[in-house]
């Protein structure tokens, strides 16, 4: 198994406000043990990569974003262009150079 995992992260419809207003980003995930050293597995999955995000990326209101493990209600998952829904959501094992974008559909008026 490789050692890193790169990803292609977007940010839209304003939730790249919570990420330093930066829209595209590439990313370097290193092996899965030793970013979570306890964890039994040995494939990140969204559900992991949500945590490394809250830890490495989001700036601001986390909330705004995440509730409890997952994205909040009012964020479109896409992985590679599809609705994430037909991926298994939180449960999809991440490959190298997956496009994991998340579009914000909440909209102030």
């Amino acid at each position: 198994m490789a050692e890193t995992l790169k990803l292609h992260l977007q940010f839209g419809g304003g939730a790249e406000l919570l990420f330093d207003r930066i829209k595209k980003r590439e990313i370097e995930l290193p092996a899965l043990n030793k970013y979570l050293p306890d964890s039994n597995k040995d494939k990140w999955t969204i559900r992991e990569l949500l945590l490394w995000i809250k830890d490495n990326l989001l700036r601001e209101r986390p909330e705004l974003f995440l509730q409890g493990e997952s994205i909040r209600p009012g964020i479109l998952v896409l992985i590679n262009d599809a609705d994430w829904e037909l991926y298994g959501e939180l449960d999809y094992e991440l490959q190298n150079k997956d496009n994991i974008m998340f579009i914000s559909t909440l909209h102030g008026g």
